[in-house]
């Protein structure tokens, strides 16, 4: 890592704070969240010598990290709760904008963390279509409730049912629209992900939306260098609970990671362990030993996607017979 002064900047939706060192001290800015606040700070830094360190706060900080790093900035963005273990730790009691740029920069400071990279802008494109589609299932989920609430009243508005059911019809087409957008998105603008979301459909459980939401969640499989890393960023790593010789708890998967992947790969797990050879088998072996069902399919979900991680980066094929894949 190079030697650079870490500048801390916290970002809020119209608003963003910045701490830079200036003869040993920090001194305190305040920009508008816009091209005219993100050019007068690109004026005080120097591409050379400053890395902007910032929290992944929601959407409000990618127009920033985007425009420091096209005019070369090198820039960092971290965990808002590591930040916030960071401060915790340091016992610091105060929070203002203010103060928690001077936090972010001292972590800057003091860890170095890692530089951050664009995202692919269709990467993002598909994101906003995944949040999108989320919403509007909600939604539906929500109107098919009211339905079989209004179904089960002896007095029915024929007005309400069929506002309703109109909805749920209107819902239905545009989540088929933007399932089709995100597979022409994959299959025409990135040819090499056109192929990987083919060969991810080739395991055994894994189908269209799955493949294309772990396409989404990993950036065509680009963000990682092991499958650990990416179970770990999913929330699918084993994490263990023990101290001394006394405290023995539990062992649990750590939740840290994306909720609405697991959701899906749990899902996936009831057709893997009928029809995924390497699946089928570890859920039989656990199940065996007395383990819950439960247990051995999130255990089956792990499985699953270190054989999708195997897969994409060894662009090939699900092939039940091969040695590596059983043994993921």
């Amino acid at each position: 890592m190079e030697n650079f002064n870490y500048v801390g900047i916290d970002v809020s939706k119209l608003t963003f704070d910045v701490a830079i060192e200036s003869n040993g001290k920090y001194v305190h800015h305040k920009f508008k969240n816009n091209e005219e606040g993100f050019a007068k700070l690109f004026s005080k830094l120097s591409p050379d010598l400053h890395c902007c360190v910032m929290e992944a706060s929601g959407p409000y900080y990618l127009k920033l990290a985007f425009y420091l790093a096209e005019h070369g900035i090198a820039v960092s963005v971290v965990n808002p709760l590591v930040i916030r273990r960071f401060s915790q730790m340091r016992l610091l009691r105060s929070k203002t904008d203010k103060k928690d740029a001077l936090t972010i920069a001292n972590y800057g400071k003091t860890e170095r963390p890692e530089l951050w990279e664009k995202t692919p802008t269709y990467i993002l494109e598909l994101k906003q279509m995944q949040a999108h589609s989320q919403m509007l299932n909600k939604n539906r989920s929500a109107l098919v409730r009211h339905i079989e609430a209004f179904s089960a009243n002896p007095v029915q508005s024929a007005m309400v049912m069929q506002s309703c059911n109109d909805q749920v019809k209107s819902i239905d087409q545009q989540l088929k629209l933007i399932e089709k957008g995100m597979r022409q998105i994959i299959e025409k603008e990135h040819k090499e992900h056109k192929e990987q979301y083919k060969q991810l459909k080739s395991i055994p459980g894994i189908g269209p939306k799955t493949a294309m939401e772990l396409i989404v969640a990993s950036a065509g499989f680009t963000k990682f260098t092991s499958a650990k890393q990416l179970c770990s960023y999913i929330g699918l790593s084993p994490r263990i609970f023990e101290s001394g010789t006394s405290v023995k708890g539990k062992s649990r998967i750590c939740k840290m990671g994306m909720s609405r992947v697991r959701a899906i790969l749990y899902v996936c797990t009831w057709s893997a362990k009928k029809s995924n050879k390497a699946c089928r088998e570890l859920f039989e072996r656990l199940v065996e030993k007395g383990k819950p069902k439960k247990v051995a399919l999130i255990a089956v979900a792990n499985k699953l996607l270190k054989q999708a991680f195997a897969i994409a980066t060894g662009k090939q094929y699900y092939d039940e017979n091969k040695l590596n894949f059983s043994c993921i």
